[in-house]
């Protein structure tokens, strides 16, 4: 046995001019329960000579032992390895999370020699990522930093109640300038302070819920309000999706007033749009209050946005922006 603690077999032909057999490089994902591996996965394994694994501690060995399959805990060298195949002889690799990138620049640089005969070398994923698995790991490291950060795990929702206000803001930002790099890193900004908060709440005394609970109420919300989708309804235009939102919400929350759910607490402009979208939607007749003032003129132009299809918020800070460059045009110039 040599320094890997790896030794081929004893009855291997490592004459050179044998069959240079095969190497596989199973690859799995930390993100699936370990033993979810695909019908090839469990074929190779099973057909192997041999099953190496560096990490003696991979989620994968129970289940592989368990399923009767020998895995010899060891790192081999690359020239090691092309050894172990000689003779037509299959060796599965199942890499580690790093991805065995030692071993296989190895294997590069000795095919790349010309000075040896190397065996096939096969990549094969055992287990493959679902779109939003990386949500996983998001979970993961947040529960570790709630648990670990000094300020992290100090913090309450109300005390990170003005940075959702913040990155919700910096989000619609990063829409109007159109930046696709800070559009991506806003909405990672703002999904933060979803499980930021959702880690959070599964510590109250009372009333815990996890990311899964707001994850799972969220979906069911979705497929209730979306009958088109998932039942027996059907919606051919934008509206009539509307109408059916509009419709289950209403029957979701038996409100007695088109006001309830606004939040007050809103940028006034985009307030005042939102009651007036509510009033038109619900064909209600309200006159505007005919009182003089700045606040009032607002509220007059908020609403005949709203009717127009124009958004008063966007539409004022598009104005403000054009604003802000005619002031440093000023500044620049000296003037």
């Amino acid at each position: 046995m040599n320094a890997t603690g790896f030794e081929p077999a004893p009855d291997q032909d490592t004459d050179p001019a044998s069959a240079p057999g095969r190497i596989v490089l199973l690859t799995t994902s930390h993100r699936v329960a370990p033993g979810l591996l695909s019908w090839p996965a469990w074929q190779a394994l099973h057909e192997a000579d041999r099953v190496l694994c560096a990490d003696g501690a991979h989620p994968q060995l129970p289940y592989l032992r368990e399923a009767g399959i020998p895995v010899d805990e060891t790192a081999p060298t690359a020239e090691e390895l092309v050894r172990a195949c000689a003779g037509g002889y299959t060796v599965v690799v199942v890499a580690t999370g790093e991805g065995e990138p030692a071993l296989t620049d190895g294997l590069a640089r000795l095919a790349g020699s010309g000075r040896v005969q190397m065996p096939a070398l096969e990549l094969l994923p055992a287990s493959y990522d679902l779109p939003g698995a990386r949500l996983l790991d998001l979970v993961q490291v947040m529960d570790r930093i709630r648990a670990e950060c000094p300020w992290s795990s100090q913090q309450t929702h109300e005390g990170l109640a003005k940075y959702g206000i913040e990155e919700a803001y910096e989000l619609v930002e990063a829409i109007e300038e159109g930046d696709r790099d800070e559009l991506r890193e806003e909405l990672g900004d703002v999904l933060l302070q979803v499980v930021f908060h959702s880690r959070i709440a599964e510590e109250d005394p009372d009333a815990p819920f996890s990311v899964d609970d707001v994850a799972g109420g969220i979906v069911a919300k979705l497929i209730h309000r979306h009958p088109h989708v998932f039942g027996d309804e059907t919606a051919s235009t934008p509206e009539e999706v509307k109408a059916h939102w509009l419709r289950t919400k209403a029957i979701e929350k038996q409100r007695t007033s088109v006001t309830e759910g606004i939040p007050l607490g809103q940028p006034g402009l985009a307030l005042a749009a939102k009651l007036a979208s509510r009033v038109r939607t619900a064909g209600l007749d309200v006159p505007l209050p005919k009182t003089e003032g700045i606040g009032y003129e607002l509220l007059a132009l908020a609403t005949r946005a709203e009717a127009e299809g124009v958004d008063p918020e966007a539409a004022l800070r598009a104005a403000a922006r054009v604003y802000r460059d005619a002031i440093r045009e000023v500044e620049g110039s000296g003037g």
